[in-house]
C-alpha cells in the first residue's frame, strides 16, 4: 500500500499543476465541458446536447463522470473548468496504479515500479490527464481491462486457478469502457486475444472469462442508458454515434486528421516522450524472445496489433493509440532490468533504431525546450518560467534519451519523470496561460463580464466560434454574423456583441441610419491555435 501511496502523490504532483490555470482547450475539451454543464443545468442525465444541439458522437459515461464531480464539488453548472478536470486526474492515476500492478505481477515490483513512473512522466499522459476529455479515463479502463486478461492467460500457461474477482474486473472494466468512448477497449482485447491465439494455438483458457456471465455483466452496465437514449433520440443517436462518427474515422479521415500509415512511428515521439528510445529497445528485444515467454507475448499482443490497426484507420489523432502505450512501457522495464544484468544483448541492426529513437528523442526536447522559450518571446516578450520550463525539458530528454546517461534503471526514470513533471507542470500551470493573445475566448469572455451592463447581459458573437467561448461567456451566447448580432443589440439593452474583424463591415452598415450606436469597449488581438489564424474582435455594447 505505502507504493501505491507514492505513486498516487506521483500523479498528482504530474497532473494537478496547471489545471485550474489553463483556459479551455478548443475544440473537443470544451464541447464535453459544456455538454456536461448544461447536464447539470438541466437535470436531464440522458440526453447529452450543446446549446441546442444534440452532440452523441461519445457515449454518456465522461459526462456522468463529469457530473459526479460537479456534484462532489457543490457549485454544480457553475463549477470551473478544474472540476471537470479531475475525472482526467483520476483516470491518470488508476491507470498509473494500473500499471505497477501488471508489472509486478509480470516483472517483479522494481519493474512495475518502472513501468508506472514512465507512464506519470510520458508527454501524452501528462497532456490528457489535464484536459476534460475521454482519453485519459479511457486510458484508465484499458489497463484495468487488460490487466485482468494478462492474469487470466499466464495463468493458464501456469496451470493455475484465477481469481474470480479478475473477471469480474475485466468485464466490468469492458463495460465501463464502452460507455465512456464505445468499443474501442473490447477492440483492443480481442485483438490482444486473437494475437495470442496466433502463436499459442490455445483457446481454451478463454473459458475462464466465463464469456456468458460477461457479456450480461456488459449488457446490465450499458444496455439502461443505450435503451434510453434510443427511446428519447430515436435513430439520431445511432446515425451520429455509429453512423458519422465511428464508421466515419474508419471510412475517411474526419475533420482534416486523415493520414497515411507511418503517423504514429512519428507522433510516438512526443506521446511516449523521454521514454521512447528505451521503450523501442524493449520492444525489440521482446520480439526475439516472446515465443519462449508468455508475459512478452502478451504485451506484444496488446501493442502491436492495436498499432497497427490505428496505422491503418484513415482518421489518426496521437492520443488513439494511448491506451497500449502501457504495454510498451512495461516492455521498457523488462528489458531495463534484464539489461542491467548483463543477461542481454542486441544485434547491431537493432542498435541502429534505437540510436535513430535518440535523437528522436532529443530532437522532440529541443522543440519542446524552444517552444517553452519562444512561445512567450513571440507573443508577449521574455518570461523567466519559461527559461526554468526549458531547462527541465532539457533534463528530461537527456535522462530519457540514455545518451551518456550512467544511472540505473529506476533512478534514471524516476529523474527524468521528475524532470518532465516540472516542465509540464510550468508549461501548463505558468507559460501558456500567462500567453494572453493564445486565448481569446478567455479575453472576450472577460471583456464580456467587466462591460455587462445587466446581470443578464447575455454575449452574441459574430465570427469568432470556438466552443470554448460558450462555456466561459454562458450557454446563452448566441453565435451569428454581424448582421445578426447588430439586431441583437438594437433589441435588447443588455446584449453585449463581440465582432470579429471580417464582420465588423456588416455590422457597421446596420447602424448606418440608427439614432443610437453602439461603443467600441475592448479590443482583443490574439491567435486561434485551432486554426491557426489570427484573431481581431471588438467587444461593443449600446451607447448609453
Amino acid at each position: 500500500m505505502r507504493t501505491y501511496a507514492l505513486l498516487i502523490l506521483l500523479c498528482l504532483a504530474a497532473f494537478l499543476p496547471g489545471i485550474a490555470s489553463l483556459p479551455p482547450l478548443d475544440r473537443d475539451e470544451p464541447r464535453f465541458m459544456q455538454a456536461s454543464k448544461q447536464m447539470a443545468g438541466s437535470g436531464d442525465y440522458v440526453d447529452i446536447r450543446f446549446q441546442d444541439e444534440s452532440r452523441y458522437k461519445k457515449p454518456i459515461g465522461i459526462y456522468w463522470l463529469q457530473n459526479a464531480a460537479l456534484a462532489i464539488s457543490g457549485q454544480g453548472a457553475d463549477a470551473q473548468a478544474w472540476i471537470y478536470r479531475l475525472v482526467s486526474v483520476l483516470g491518470g492515476i488508476v491507470a498509473v496504479c494500473g500499471t505497477f500492478a501488471i508489472g509486478r505481477s509480470l516483472f517483479g515490483e522494481r519493474a512495475g515500479l518502472i513501468a508506472a513512473i514512465a507512464l506519470a512522466g510520458i508527454f501524452g499522459l501528462g497532456f490528457e490527464a489535464r484536459i476534460a476529455k475521454t482519453d485519459a479515463a479511457l486510458l484508465a479502463t484499458a489497463v484495468l481491462a487488460q490487466g485482468a486478461l494478462a492474469r487470466l492467460h499466464l495463468a493458464s500457461r501456469r496451470s493455475e486457478k484465477p481469481p474470480g474477482s479478475v473477471v469480474w474486473l475485466f468485464w466490468i472494466a469492458e463495460g465501463a469502457s464502452i460507455l465512456i468512448k464505445g468499443p474501442i477497449v473490447p477492440l483492443m482485447s480481442a485483438l490482444t486475444v486473437a494475437a495470442i491465439a496466433v502463436f499459442d494455438r490455445d483457446w481454451r483458457w478463454l473459458r475462464e472469462l466465463k464469456p456468458v456471465r460477461g457479456i450480461l455483466i456488459v449488457a446490465l452496465i450499458v444496455a439502461p442508458w443505450i435503451i434510453a437514449i434510443s427511446t428519447k433520440a430515436g435513430w439520431a443517436f445511432w446515425q451520429e454515434s455509429v453512423g458519422r462518427d465511428m464508421l466515419g474515422k474508419v471510412a475517411s479521415g474526419q475533420e482534416s486528421h486523415g493520414f497515411p500509415p507511418g503517423y504514429y512511428v512519428l507522433t510516438c515521439s512526443l506521446m511516449v516522450w523521454p521514454f521512447g528510445a528505451m521503450a523501442l529497445e524493449g520492444g525489440l528485444a521482446a520480439l526475439s524472445r516472446f515465443r519462449s515467454d508468455p508475459r512478452l507475448l502478451f504485451l506484444l499482443a496488446w501493442y502491436l496489433p492495436w498499432w497497427i490497426v490505428c496505422e491503418i484507420m484513415p482518421t489518426k489523432l496521437p492520443h488513439y493509440v494511448l491506451p497500449a502505450y502501457p504495454a510498451l512501457l512495461l516492455l521498457m522495464a523488462w528489458w531495463l532490468g534484464a539489461a542491467a544484468t548483463g543477461a542481454m544483448r542486441v544485434p547491431l541492426w537493432q542498435r541502429w533504431l534505437v540510436l535513430a529513437a535518440r535523437f528522436g528523442v532529443l530532437a522532440v526536447t529541443v522543440g519542446l525546450a524552444a517552444l517553452a522559450i519562444g512561445l512567450p518571446i513571440y507573443f508577449d516578450g521574455f518570461s523567466g518560467w519559461g527559461v526554468v520550463c526549458a531547462l527541465a525539458f532539457l533534463a528530461a530528454g537527456w535522462l530519457g534519451s540514455g545518451i551518456a546517461v550512467k544511472l540505473s534503471p529506476l533512478p534514471r526514470v524516476a529523474g527524468a519523470t521528475i524532470a518532465c513533471l516540472i516542465a509540464m507542470g510550468l508549461l501548463a500551470g505558468k507559460v501558456l496561460p500567462e500567453i494572453g493573445k493564445l486565448w481569446p475566448a478567455r479575453e472576450i469572455a472577460r471583456a464580456f463580464e467587466a462591460n455587462r451592463s445587466c446581470p443578464n447581459s447575455t454575449l452574441t458573437s459574430a465570427g469568432y466560434e470556438e466552443p470554448s467561448l460558450i462555456f466561459l461567456a454562458g450557454t446563452e451566447t448566441v453565435l451569428t454574423n454581424g448582421a445578426g448580432a447588430a439586431a441583437k443589440l438594437q433589441d435588447d439593452a443588455c446584449a453585449i456583441a463581440a465582432i470579429e474583424k471580417a464582420q465588423e463591415a456588416s455590422f457597421a452598415a446596420a447602424f448606418e441610419e440608427a439614432a443610437r450606436k453602439p461603443e467600441p469597449m475592448a479590443t482583443v488581438e490574439g491567435f486561434n491555435f485551432s486554426n491557426g489564424r489570427t484573431v481581431s474582435v471588438t467587444v461593443y455594447r449600446m451607447a448609453h
